[in-house]
């Protein structure tokens, strides 16, 4: 049963894999002409929702969402949440109305066609240089003061306990209190099993995300930082504990 197993998800990794420059193709003259400057960014992130839909819907993984508070479209948020899969990106793209855009590791341009869009489109930081990683925050305000949001996976990477958190970083929360605007805080519960880095694991079917009430920056102080950063991991690592005795049972 297991080598069964093996195969199917193979299978279904490699169909991922070609969803994605599927979508990408069919949506290509779009996304190529509202990538071409930096304020058509509005309009390329349009296309990007219906890009993440169509790879959701054509590989059979069906987001379950709760929301207990739900974004105004015409504001503007940090998104914020656990990270351990490529489902992170496609649920946030596809869930989210108001529009934003991705920090992310410049390790994602190697992949074919999606890198190059997510390149032009995204705010990449080399995590190994403290330079780029201080000009990544700069870049983001100046988007922020532009009426774009921003999606910051606050742990810097991909964590070795995953499901449960790494340690977070300052830096989203840190945007948050400077910018004085909402962080929303998302627990995604199915990602990492149903869609793993590791290509021969993974399949279809539901994949559930909660979507927190969202934390006000109350001053401006290093103090808020921390109560931020405090109490975005207090939630999201409650449901991650939740869930896991929720199957032991």
């Amino acid at each position: 049963m297991k080598f069964i197993g093996y195969i199917f998800s193979s299978l279904w990794k490699a169909w991922l894999y070609l969803s994605i420059l599927i979508a990408i193709l069919v949506l290509f003259p779009f996304i190529l002409a509202t990538s071409l400057k930096e304020e058509w960014y509005p309009k390329f992130f349009l296309f990007a929702k219906i890009w993440a839909w169509m790879v959701l819907i054509m590989t059979g993984l069906i987001p379950k969402t709760e929301w207990l508070e739900k974004p105004d479209k015409d504001k503007v948020y940090i998104l914020s949440s656990n990270h351990t899969s490529l489902a992170d990106i496609l649920l946030m793209l596809a869930l989210f109305p108001n529009c934003f855009l991705f920090i992310g590791k410049k390790e994602l341009t190697k992949f074919p066609l999606f890198g190059f869009f997510y390149k032009r489109t995204n705010i990449l930081v080399d995590r190994k240089s403290l330079r780029s990683r201080r000009d990544v925050f700069d870049r983001a305000g100046k988007k922020i003061d532009e009426g774009i949001g921003v999606c910051i996976y606050p742990e810097g990477g991909v964590p070795k306990n995953k499901p449960l958190l790494g340690e977070f970083k300052n830096g989203a929360f840190k945007l948050a209190v400077d910018k004085q605007i909402p962080i929303i805080p998302i627990t995604f519960f199915d990602n990492e099993r149903k869609l793993p880095f590791t290509f021969a694991e993974g399949g279809p079917g539901i994949i559930r995300t909660k979507i927190h009430p969202f934390l006000h920056p109350k001053e401006n102080s290093s103090e808020e930082v921390g109560r931020l950063k405090g109490d975005c991991f207090e939630i999201i690592e409650k449901e991650l504990l939740q869930d896991i005795k929720r199957k032991k049972k």
